[in-house]
């Protein structure tokens, strides 16, 4: 029996199964432990769970897409896992704050079934897009655009060097310009728009690059190497630190499992040591990025008065403590919405008319909630409480009106991935990238709503670029 063989045997049975009885026997126990303290109606709680596990269910179902994997996995970090570990273990107390919401039995019931709602929007549009829009292939045998593979190959060293002296570049020059950093106002604007060039590198550029040479690299190897897997790691080590954010976990986590995926539809030949050792090389770097982010944060916000060894040790480890489980957007925001006494149509309107403002403390935090941001020095930090998408669209109080738009929702991220596949060269690493930044953009939806579209526009883009030079390096290879 070869290797790759025993690696599918692996893939589909014995590892996979492994993980999932161990996963289900983990839910079960803390389903158990939080019914047993859950203040409002029990069976209120139980259709939040089967809700909440069924999104991410069926994220990995046989035709799932990446959109149903991420949006899954976003939501069930960020509303059953918080809410189950705090009502089970911590008295029903949020870290983040939750505005007019008062414990009571009725405010968690009114929560959740709120929740459960947005969730079946959601289900309904996967099912339909399975049946209906599309689904990914078994099997991709040809090799897609052939233009920037041939250049490609015939470059090979002078284009991995290249990324990383860019990434490297951008990356160290971000760090002493401060371009653009999280919760931070920009300390250097940059003529013809380059300040939004580095953030697009910064947040998806860069790492959509990591998806093309990676999938260039097993494509030609028909095998997984070591050599671009390790470069895509660094760079997204590299940005993040530049970008003071504890992200490195999103665009690595997508381009592993878009490789994952892709294993058995491009004929990657696979074992069980690659990926121990590039899981391992991953804990390394997310593990140093989340400790240096954090020391690096709590550098920044401390002015040089009270500034000193200690307190900066104690903020990194509290903000590292309470990273795992309340950095996600979820249900505090869901919490605070729907217990809100001005919900309305008014409220939905006016919220997305808020415009951008380094200077100013956001819509949500001003109307819904206590800001904890609202003593912050806004001339050097820009800090914003987000509500999340499901709490956004509940600003009117309508259960129809959410359920519409999480399917509308559901939809439209469906259709962007199904023209990241087509025009991005059947790439399932880079639809698995894309697919993420989409899903994260959902889940911590909320602040200056309108300008949504310079985001998914700049997605398009993206893709349209790779589209592009695919053509013209196909037209230039022929000719």
């Amino acid at each position: 029996m070869n290797t790759n063989y025993r690696f599918y045997i692996l893939q589909d049975f014995s590892f996979v199964r492994l993980f999932q009885t161990v996963f289900l026997f983990g839910i079960v126990f803390l389903f158990i432990a939080a019914l047993n303290e859950y203040k409002g109606e029990s069976y209120i709680y139980v259709i939040f769970t089967i809700a909440s596990n069924a999104l991410l269910y069926f994220g990995f179902r046989k035709n799932a897409i990446f959109f149903d994997s991420f949006i899954g996995i976003f939501f069930w970090l960020g509303f059953w896992l918080k809410l189950t570990i705090r009502v089970a273990y911590m008295d029903g107390q949020f870290h983040e704050p939750v505005g007019s919401f008062d414990g009571s039995a009725l405010a968690f019931d009114r929560t959740l079934l709120v929740a459960s709602c947005a969730f079946l929007g959601l289900l309904l549009a996967s099912i339909i897009r399975e049946n209906f829009l599309f689904v990914y292939p078994s099997k991709i045998n040809e090799v897609s655009q052939q233009g920037l593979f041939t250049f490609y190959k015939k470059y090979r060293k002078t284009i991995l060097l290249g990324f990383v002296v860019v990434f490297l570049a951008v990356s160290l020059t971000n760090v002493y310009l401060g371009i653009y950093q999280r919760g931070t106002i920009p300390k250097t604007i940059l003529p013809y728009g380059l300040n939004g060039i580095y953030k697009w590198l910064l947040l998806f550029g860069l790492t959509s690059i990591s998806a093309v040479l990676l999938k260039f690299e097993y494509t030609m190897a028909k095998k997984t190497t070591y050599l671009v897997a390790v470069i895509g790691l660094m760079e997204s080590f590299v940005s993040n630190v530049s970008l003071l954010s504890r992200g490195m976990i999103l665009n690595t986590s997508a381009l592993v499992y878009g490789v994952f995926r892709g294993l058995k539809p491009y004929h990657i030949k696979s074992n069980i040591r690659f990926l121990v050792i590039s899981f391992a090389i991953f804990i390394v770097l997310f593990g140093s990025s989340v400790v240096v982010v954090n020391y690096l944060r709590a550098n920044s916000f401390y002015t040089e008065n009270t500034q000193n060894t200690q307190q900066l040790l104690d903020s990194t480890a509290n903000q590292t403590s309470v990273l795992f489980l309340d950095r996600w957007v979820g249900i505090e925001g869901l919490m605070a919405v729907s217990s809100y006494p001005n919900q309305g149509w008014d409220l939905w309107k006016t919220a997305w008319q808020e415009t951008y403002s380094e200077n100013e403390t956001t819509f949500y935090d001003i109307n819904i909630i206590d800001s904890p941001y609202k003593n912050t020095d806004k001339e050097k930090h820009h800090f914003v409480s987000l509500p999340g998408i499901v709490a956004f669209c509940f600003y009117p109080g309508s259960y129809l009106f959410l359920f519409f738009c999480m399917f509308v929702i559901g939809m439209f991220a469906s259709t962007l991935e199904l023209i990241t596949f087509k025009m991005g060269g059947k790439n399932i690493i880079l639809c698995a990238l894309l697919a993420q930044v989409i899903a994260f953009r959902f889940a911590s939806f909320g602040y200056v709503p309108a300008q949504s579209y310079l985001l998914f526009g700049t997605i398009f883009i993206n893709i349209l670029m790779i589209f592009m030079t695919e053509k013209f390096l196909t037209f230039w290879y022929k000719r």
